[in-house]
């Protein structure tokens, strides 16, 4: 049996979106626990010259959607990156899913040779469809969700790699599907 390219991407980021949306859940537990404000994980970094939590789902979710974007040649939603609370970046979180439910394997199989551009100003790679999910779409999108993860732990939130693998279901479950 193959591997479609959208069994690589679309149900991928799924997961890894609700695996973050756990992470904040276990974030708001710590932070009522232990009389935290929130906002102080929601700014937390690991470096000064790197994201912080909001920063980091917010490019987990625009590698997420952009990519099911590029390769559906379809259209994602725009989201204003302005997010301040654990609740915003859950609203955000869920978006991102909802939007990635609309894209179909019919959207995204058969874009292994599309030719996908990615715009960084003056720096435009560009790569076929599979060159694309695999050695950049992929490894950005886990980026962020492990950085997130990591800033988490480093304050302190009891998750570990149980936390960032998230549940697993058997391959046709209803919870493999969702």
């Amino acid at each position: 049996m193959s591997l479609s390219m959208f069994q690589a991407s679309v149900p991928v980021f799924i997961r890894g979106m609700t695996v973050l949306s756990s992470l904040l859940e276990k974030a708001v537990a710590h932070a009522e626990a232990t009389g935290l404000d929130p906002s102080e994980l929601v700014n937390a970094r690991l470096a000064p010259d790197m994201y912080p939590l909001s920063g980091q789902i917010q490019r987990a979710s625009d590698a997420a959607k952009f990519a099911a974007q590029r390769l559906s040649q379809g259209q994602a939603p725009k989201f204003a990156d302005d997010e301040t609370t654990i609740a915003q970046l859950q609203e955000r979180i869920a978006n991102t899913i909802a939007y990635l439910h609309t894209v179909t394997p019919a959207d995204v199989d058969g874009s292994e040779a599309r030719k996908v551009v990615v715009n960084f100003g003056d720096f435009k790679p560009e790569f076929q469809g599979d060159t694309y999910l695999l050695t950049f779409a992929l490894p950005n999108f886990y980026f962020h969700v492990t950085t997130a993860y990591a800033i988490l732990r480093h304050a302190g939130v009891k998750i570990g790699k149980l936390d960032f693998l998230g549940p697993y279901s058997p391959p046709g479950t209803q919870a493999a599907q969702q």
